[in-house]
């Protein structure tokens, strides 16, 4: 019996071909009656599909984009390792795009998989965005975003984050609790989710403690060492702070450095906290106290959600967010 094709299925179903095509897919939009009908007559009719055309359809690259703002910062290494780790275990490439923080090089790397280059995006964004026109461009092209750490809260699809408001709270009373009485936080920008969140987890704590609260000892820094070292000096000059709460490792580094430039003593002087996923956080003289996030199962949950609805019929991501906790470490740079 000669088989049947896609279209003659169709009219003979008196449904449309993507209805039919989704229905034999087993689509998740797709009602369980009508996939039955489907099913049954492909069947009766020995209805074989087209792999070449098939094939087309799809259009599979079999790889995914991860967007980061820098390599430099050791949570993205560790999170890229996750990322890997899930990738090769469902046998897609990875291919890494940097930033450089730079809101229009993230447009402009977005413009470039417009082209289907990539099955789908995991993202990071820069400390530059604050518009994400560019990306929901590329979710209207049916490309699934996941957002991992730097995330858009406005942007319906899953977001992978650490408990940011919570650790910076933690962090900040933590140094109450080593005695400290003026506290500087050397903060990321505020156009990013984690930018506010911990922003505001450390005002939170020197207002439950009833300690200065004042924009002269919030320092936004940059993506410029030098820049940064002469923002934290200029700050510490009017103010002399006793602690500092640095929101990323880089910050604590420059605030390690205008401490050596000023001949105060960590952590006699100041005292000093950091979100850092640094190896040899424990090697720093003195070794610095961290709040650490988990990294790892953060890239790998990113992955894992975004592979799940590329391998499963296209499954649509939910609007969902997950937060992994961090955990406090302390070492010499906050001693008592």
């Amino acid at each position: 019996m000669e088989s049947v094709n896609i279209k003659q299925l169709a009219s003979l179903l008196n449904l449309s071909i993507a209805t039919v095509s989704k229905a034999l897919r087993d689509s998740y939009d797709i009602s369980k009656g009508t996939k039955e009908k489907v099913i049954a007559l492909a069947n009766e009719l020995n209805y074989q599909p087209n792999p070449h055309a098939s094939s087309l359809r799809k259009h599979k690259s079999k790889t995914i984009a991860v967007i980061i703002p820098e390599i430099a910062n050791n949570y993205f290494t560790l999170a890229i390792n996750g990322i890997e780790t899930v990738a090769q275990e469902k046998g897609y490439h990875v291919l890494i795009y940097l930033t450089h923080e730079d809101y229009k090089k993230e447009v402009s790397l977005a413009k470039e998989l417009y082209n289907g280059r990539v099955d789908g995006v995991l993202i990071s964004v820069s400390g530059t965005t604050t518009d994400c026109t560019h990306l929901h461009n590329l979710q209207k092209k049916g490309l699934p975003i996941v957002f991992f750490d730097r995330v858009s809260e406005e942007f319906d699809t899953v977001k992978v984050t650490t408990d940011d408001y919570e650790s910076s709270y933690l962090a900040t009373r933590h140094l109450v609790e080593q005695g400290c009485k003026k506290i500087t936080h050397l903060a990321i920008s505020k156009s990013l989710s984690i930018g506010n969140k911990r922003l505001q987890g450390y005002r939170k704590a020197i207002a439950d403690f009833q300690l200065p609260d004042s924009e002269s000892l919030i320092v936004e820094c940059t993506n410029n060492d030098e820049k940064d070292v002469a923002l934290i000096r200029d700050m510490f000059i009017r103010e002399k702070p006793d602690g500092i709460f640095a929101a990323v490792e880089r910050y604590a580094m420059a605030g390690y450095e205008v401490c050596r430039q000023l001949d105060l003593n960590i952590p006699k002087d100041v005292k000093v906290i950091s979100f850092s996923n640094l190896p040899i956080a424990s090697f720093l003289n003195p070794s610095l106290t961290t709040i650490t996030q988990p990294a790892f199962n953060i890239g790998h949950e990113a992955a894992a959600r975004l592979l799940t609805t590329l391998e499963k019929k296209n499954v649509p991501l939910t609007n969902e967010s997950i937060v992994f906790k961090s955990s406090l470490i302390q070492r010499a740079s906050t001693s008592k």
